[in-house]
């Protein structure tokens, strides 16, 4: 079978048909009325539900990461004018990480994967191209597809709007994430991160679908509450951790320390 129609089949098919389901379901409540807009926000909550587990171990890899990173800057420190040291201690570090870096390219592969998708379903896929992929097990939907999301933005042109939304989601995640990172975070990190990556991303998807980009979004708004949630859970448990640390003193020390 051919790569192409190996990707339709095992993963592009059965993700066109869970978002023709939830454009379906939302039919019901609304006859002829339904939002494909509101059926995407519905496809991301799967999707990042299923990955809830790469999303929940963010703070080891990146720990893991850092870790390499500093690895990485010693050995370029050590070896500043000798190339084949330097590149030989390179493949050495990478050796004994081998498990962080094979986590890093299925993580980066599955965002590609559903970026490719995505990409698809909205420049091609709901225009009526793609409509054979639908299972023959699916219910009946209403055509054509509604694509304008809210009455406002059409799904399947770019939209500067979202784009904006976007860029700004982005730059809020970038500077929640390093004001509740326990890692120290260097000047050239906030430049990259709170200003260029939020700059380059809203040229990079200036052109895609407004589907691609309300997808975007809403992954990014899960992975501001994510990293919320885990920021307030590490204080809890630092609190607690404190609190039980103090319990457990003698109370001979804890009058001391409480007469001083």
């Amino acid at each position: 079978m051919p790569l192409v129609e190996l990707f339709i089949s095992v993963v592009y098919q059965p993700l066109f048909n869970v978002l023709i389901f939830f454009y379906w379901v939302l039919n019901q409540f609304e006859p002829g009325q339904a939002d494909m807009g509101v059926a995407v926000i519905l496809l991301t909550l799967v999707v990042r539900l299923i990955l809830l587990p790469l999303s929940l171990s963010g703070d080891q890899t990146e720990a893991e990461r850092r870790r390499i990173a500093s690895q990485l800057k010693e050995l370029e420190a050590q070896f500043p004018h000798d190339p084949v040291a330097l590149r030989q201690g390179k493949k050495k570090i990478m050796r004994r990480n081998r498990r962080i870096i094979a986590g890093e390219l299925v993580s980066f592969s599955i965002q590609l994967v559903i970026s490719l998708v995505l990409w698809r379903i909205f420049s091609t896929g709901l225009s009526g191209k793609d409509l054979h992929y639908i299972y023959n097990f699916m219910p009946k939907v209403h055509l054509p597809f509604n694509l304008m999301f809210m009455d406002k933005i059409d799904l399947s042109k770019p939209s500067l709007i979202l784009n904006l939304i976007q860029s700004f989601l982005i730059f809020v995640l970038e500077t929640l994430s390093m004001m509740t990172s326990p890692y120290p975070v260097s000047r050239n990190e906030v430049v990259r991160m709170q200003l260029t990556l939020p700059l380059v991303s809203f040229i990079i998807f200036l052109q895609l679908p407004a589907g691609k980009k309300l997808f975007i979004c809403t992954t990014l708004i899960i992975s501001i509450i994510l990293t919320t949630f885990k920021y307030i859970r590490r204080k809890f448990l630092d609190y607690k951790a404190r609190f039980e640390a103090a319990e457990d003193k003698p109370v001979e020390e804890q009058v001391v320390v409480a007469v001083k």
